[in-house]
């Protein structure tokens, strides 16, 4: 199942319950489709809202689904109704840098980072700033959160993997530099295993608590940057390349299972399931969103995990304590999309 959104988009996100799909364009614009679980039927617009002045970077349902969060290379955040496509709230210079990622960490927080490496935590009830961090020096390329331990994981272009403690409001620790770009993450092996994706096409491998250098590395997957990771369950990732190839890869032991499918031939921007987990969705610079059927391939990865063999986690200890006094390392090269951010009014205007 296609749906042309007619201009690149940066960003998507499934409706936690429904049968919708949001899309964040270059142009600021946010789309939100209704599909179908047959996929013979065409997906219908239902909103196309001119939400941002600059190029609208990513989106979260929040609230249960009932609204949309935007973040923008404007520097504003946006919070939409998805049933009228009314604009809830507005904040305006949210970020002194252009916001590059945006995640939920609750029902009732969210976290943007910029271009800049400053990373905030907001409260969506209270529209107002809970955390924020000086994580890195360059742009915050993706995020994920560990709610048993309050702790926000963040990945950078400056080749860095950064812990936030939100209990105590600070950067708890920050890995040694790297030579590449850090461009997407996940927690994996039951929050004993970080996984995060490189600009070379390495994955590159952390214990939990032992974050200042990498316990893993695999190569499999170069020379194309790893730009968007989807955990499919603690053993397997699904992986989006700079070349749009979509591959099922296994960790530890580390090994591609299998292609799943290929996009376009430029990047994936995102991968994400659907509610129901019937679909993945791909988003590339093709300007297509792509909804991806996932009864085979669940029924066949089920089939193929039990044939595996156990394989041991290097002899890295279990403890869950991360490492004190972050330090502070070299800048990367940022990946530019043409946009520069406009200044703003620095307070939430309630529509």
């Amino acid at each position: 199942m296609e749906i042309d959104l007619g201009k690149v988009p940066f960003g998507m996100d499934f409706h936690p319950s429904q049968h919708l799909v949001s899309a964040a364009l270059i142009t600021g614009h946010l789309q939100l489709y209704r599909y179908s679980s047959d996929s013979s039927s065409s997906p219908q617009r239902l909103l196309d809202i001119s939400a941002h002045t600059d190029s609208c970077r990513a989106v979260r349902f929040i609230d249960g689904g009932r609204a949309m969060v935007t973040g923008s290379s404007d520097r504003s955040i946006l919070a939409t109704d998805v049933e009228t496509g009314s604009p809830i709230a507005r904040l305006e210079n949210a970020h002194e840098d252009a916001i590059f990622s945006l995640i939920n960490l609750t029902d009732t927080t969210i976290a943007t980072g910029d271009d800049q490496g400053c990373i905030k935590v907001w409260d969506t009830r209270q529209q107002s700033c809970c955390n924020s961090f000086s994580a890195h020096e360059d742009y915050v390329s993706d995020m994920t959160f560990a709610s048993d331990s309050s702790k926000l994981l963040a990945t950078s272009g400056d080749g860095t993997l950064s812990v936030c403690n939100l209990r105590s409001n600070k950067v708890q620790t920050r890995s040694e530099f790297s030579e590449e770009e850090l461009l997407s993450i996940v927690i994996m092996k039951n929050g004993r295993k970080v996984v995060c994706g490189s600009q070379n096409g390495t994955l590159i491998l952390y214990s939990w608590g032992f974050f200042k250098d990498c316990s893993d590395r695999f190569v499999g997957l170069s020379p194309n940057s790893i730009d968007a990771l989807l955990k499919l369950d603690e053993d397997r990732v699904i992986t989006g390349s700079e070349n749009g190839l979509i591959s099922l890869v296994g960790i530890l032991p580390n090994r591609i299972i299998q292609p799943l499918a290929e996009h376009s031939e430029y990047p994936i921007e995102r991968l994400a399931f659907s509610h129901d987990r019937k679909f993945l969705g791909s988003i590339s610079h093709d300007q297509m969103l792509k909804l991806w059927d996932l009864d085979d391939l669940l029924q066949s990865s089920e089939n193929s995990q039990k044939d595996q063999t156990g394989a041991a986690d290097s002899d890295d200890s279990d403890d869950m304590d991360v490492d004190a006094n972050p330090q502070r390392t070299g800048k990367g090269t940022k990946r530019e999309n043409g946009h520069t951010s406009t200044s703003r009014d620095d307070f939430f205007a309630e529509i």
